[in-house]
């Protein structure tokens, strides 16, 4: 399993818009081959800021299935309007003990 981990800097003052579109797109990602879960978490510090916690089955199911899909334009309409600047997206895997 994967952890997505995107760093969302919302555009000031536009986080309720964004959290609506949220909603309607949260819809896309989760009807995606390879989706398990995921959060959306608001920063407590910084007003407008969230980190969006996504778990894939492996990195392909997010760089290319869902990155490469006709679904994820939708996905883009809905979201990247409010990023300033754009996010920052990792990827991690269970650290081994």
């Amino acid at each position: 399993m994967i952890l997505e981990v995107a760093t969302l800097n919302i555009k000031a003052g536009l986080s309720a818009d964004f959290e609506k579109a949220f909603s309607e797109a949260q819809k896309i990602i989760a009807s995606m081959d390879g989706y398990n879960s995921h959060q959306l978490k608001k920063c407590l510090e910084e007003t407008d800021k969230y980190i969006l916690l996504v778990n894939w089955e492996n990195l392909e199911s997010h760089t290319e299935d869902f990155r490469c899909s006709t679904a994820y334009q939708d996905w883009k309409k809905l979201l990247h309007h409010f990023y300033e600047p754009f996010p920052i997206v990792e990827h991690y895997i269970e650290a081994e003990s």
